[in-house]
């Protein structure tokens, strides 16, 4: 699936090299599984294996914070919106919450707040817990008190419009009711499906001799998402109200008493939501939630908090994809004893062979599980390259009777092997050591600085490997990147194996050679000439895409849509960045890249690596014949500091240092951790040192506390 390297080392005992390698992986790895559960319903893990990536993630990013990556899991949320639905871009962007899995992570998290807030620990600080439902996340926008859209959350940004199959559900009124109703008000919340609902439907499907489904949080969210709005209005959804977006005003001043207004606009909200002043009241009233779970004839999977006093949660604000003030407790996943039947070998865009568990299927909480992920070789072996035990190590073998646990519709991870049921002529499994796609050496690369041999074995076959070269494909064509309607998985498949397309430029060049060609598309298998044709002016509707996305396309390792959209906003145009990439062997520009914020070495290595390449120049550079990507809108704002560059250093004393970033992200100003030509401004307190000689050096503007308070107004 992803690369994998030094997994199997905890945490403490990463070197910072190590470290580096790891939040590359992790970022890809939390990504793939981010696409596949936001914005396909068909998620591969498990909730728990995937909070685990996540909990690692972020414990690297606390021990190596010079390391935090611009496209880290910690600073994005969910993923694109669906292509067959118009996109409707949220106004106040729809975040995630942070978790929390243990009743010490909750305590740490109030305790959290009062360090942040600089509250003594007698003073009062009240909570708000609620169920956290399991369905699909849901914005639904009033104007005068008439529903005008509804999107979904999409990757947090840009969400699926699906205003017309929002109409259809009962629990979210078309007009609001009662007193006191903001001119606009974004409401959001949960759409969800009963146990009941499900089961009565799924009996339906039987009857007719169709297909069932899973679940109900895959039913609801495939239901919500229906090109057919009749077909949705047949479908039981329900929705809770919880939160909000954009609003003319508040009608409380409090969390509870804004949820207390949905409900006398005519939404529903949830019984159990309730305000507590004792931490050890909050936990005990998770743990009675906990305890009627299986009652309360919907999915939730954990509860979540919230801070109550809405002027407490402006000044918490948000670190990166959460807010402060608000946190999820996880209920504890599900397991189950199955059979290892097989395990299969995957060769992923970038080479890596990733081994997949084929499993018995079994039932885990009314879900069938057939298929697991089993990291990499080392994790199957259960022992490293040199001999020694791996931590987490699990020495499968074909046969053997493994615990694997759930927490949804999802992948399980594989948590023990029964060694008593193991049959005496079972042998240990044999990773290939070429690869299954192309034939050619599978090989473990040794790291030359740490002498550590990599945890994942890759394809040497590079261009001629068909694994690798369709699934580049596939990445620049996908939604994230150029978003070719028409142009999917399969077509891709087709076209590289029938020879119409070897590389990305080839795309571009397609409707060209077809006319000239002797086999048209169009008389091809599964294709006519309306579809051809729609399939040209999709390639061509596409030669203009956002610059972020066509350097996202690319596929250069550890640049992910985040780091692409900061290149493209840093540049501003394909030309300034062209320029720039060819001479990352000038110090000079290679420094200036470094202090984009969250850039750092990786990244730009790996863009200088790949630039370097000649044959990457060249599909690069044919590429630009073909497409004139569309450079980043400038940001417009009456704030005195937005688009630029600011570095804060020394002891604040007016403000936290995240408090003083999240300021100034507010006001549209990009924040760096280091001093260079591009910065523009420079806020230091008592005991600046290097930072502001650097600034001085360079001539950039410096101020104190208060000046910066008096630049913005404050």
């Amino acid at each position: 699936m992803t690369d994998k390297s030094f997994s199997d080392i905890p945490v403490d005992d990463l070197s910072r090299e190590q470290a580096e390698v790891e939040l590359a992986r992790l970022a890809l790895e939390i990504e793939t599984h981010d696409a596949r559960y936001h914005g396909e319903d068909a998620p591969l893990v498990s909730d728990s294996e995937y909070d685990a990536l996540r909990r690692r993630n972020l414990a690297i990013e606390q021990r190596f914070q010079e390391l935090i990556r611009e496209d880290s899991p910690s600073r994005r949320v969910g993923y694109v919106a669906l292509y067959k639905f118009d996109k409707i871009t949220h106004s106040v962007p729809m975040l995630s919450l942070d978790n929390a899995f243990s009743d010490g992570d909750v305590r740490e998290f109030a305790n959290r707040i009062r360090r942040f807030l600089k509250l003594s620990p007698d003073s009062p600080l009240e909570l708000t817990a609620e169920p956290k439902i399991d369905g699909l996340s849901l914005s639904i926008r009033y104007e005068n008190g008439k529903l005008v859209s509804a999107a979904t959350r999409g990757d947090g940004t840009v969400g699926e419009d699906v205003t017309e199959n929002a109409r259809t559900i009962s629990d979210i009124p078309n007009v609001l009711g009662g007193d006191n109703i903001p001119n606009v008000v974004e409401v959001r919340g949960e759409v969800y499906m009963t146990h009941k609902a499900f089961t009565d439907l799924n009996k339906r499907m039987e009857d007719e001799g169709k297909p069932t489904y899973v679940n109900p949080r895959n039913t609801a969210a495939g239901s919500l998402r229906q090109l057919d709005s009749a077909i949705t209005a047949q479908r039981p959804l329900k929705f809770f109200a919880y939160a909000w977006g954009e609003v003319s005003y508040l009608p409380a001043d409090t969390q509870i008493g804004v949820v207390e207004a949905f409900r006398i606009w005519g939404f529903e909200t949830n019984p159990l939501m309730k305000v507590f002043s004792d931490v050890s009241v909050l936990i005990a009233h998770y743990h009675a939630i906990e305890e009627e779970r299986a009652g309360l004839g919907y999915d939730i999977d954990g509860v979540v908090y919230k801070v109550n006093d809405l002027a407490l949660q402006e000044r918490l604000g948000f670190v990166s994809r959460f807010p402060r003030w608000a946190i999820a407790h996880k209920f504890p996943a599900e397991k189950a004893w199955t059979i290892l039947n097989g395990i299969d070998i995957q060769v992923g865009r970038t080479g890596a062979l990733t081994p997949v568990a084929r499993l018995e299927p079994v039932t885990v909480g009314g879900v069938v599980v057939t298929n697991a992920t089993l990291h990499n070789e080392d994790y199957v072996r259960g022992i490293g390259n040199n001999g020694e035990p791996i931590r987490d190590g699990k020495d499968l073998r074909i046969g053997d009777h493994v615990m694997i646990q759930r927490a949804g519709d999802v992948i399980p991870q594989i948590l023990d092997v029964d060694l008593e049921k193991r049959e005496p002529s079972s042998k240990p499994y044999q990773f290939p050591v070429r690869c299954p796609a192309c034939g050619s050496h599978a090989v473990r690369e040794v790291n030359a600085k740490t002498g550590k041999t990599d945890s994942v074995r890759r394809c040497t076959g590079g261009l001629i490997c068909p694994a690798q070269a369709i699934e580049q494909l596939k990445h620049l064509v996908s939604r994230g990147a150029l978003d070719i309607d028409g142009l999917g998985d399969k077509q891709v498949d087709g076209f590289y194996r029938d020879g119409r397309i070897a590389d990305a430029a080839d795309i571009f060049t397609l409707r060209e050679r077809d006319e000239r060609s002797l086999k048209k598309l169009k008389d091809a298998d599964g294709w006519g000439s309306t579809s051809a044709a729609k399939l040209f002016d999709a390639i061509d509707a596409v030669r203009s895409a956002d610059m972020y996305r066509f350097i996202y396309g690319l596929g250069i390792r550890h640049v992910g849509e985040q780091t692409a959209k900061d290149l493209a906003r840093t540049y501003g145009s394909m030309e300034a960045f062209t320029e720039a990439m060819k001479n990352l062997d000038d110090m000079m520009v290679y420094s200036d890249l470094i202090a984009v914020d969250g850039i750092g070495e990786t990244v730009a290595s790996a863009l200088r690596e790949f630039f370097g390449e000649e044959r990457n120049l060249d599909v690069y550079e044919r590429l630009l014949e073909q497409v004139d990507p569309t450079p980043p809108e400038q940001t417009s704002s009456d704030s005195p500091v937005a688009g630029k560059t600011i570095v804060f250093t020394g002891s604040l004393e007016q403000m936290t240092r995240d408090e003083a970033k999240a300021m100034a992200e507010r006001l549209g100003a990009k924040v760096s951790g280091s001093v260079s030509a591009k910065t523009d401004l420079l806020v230091a307190g008592p005991g600046a040192g290097s930072k502001l000689k650097r600034a001085a050096e360079l001539g950039v503007d410096t101020l104190d506390e208060d000046g910066w308070f008096k630049l913005i107004g404050r």
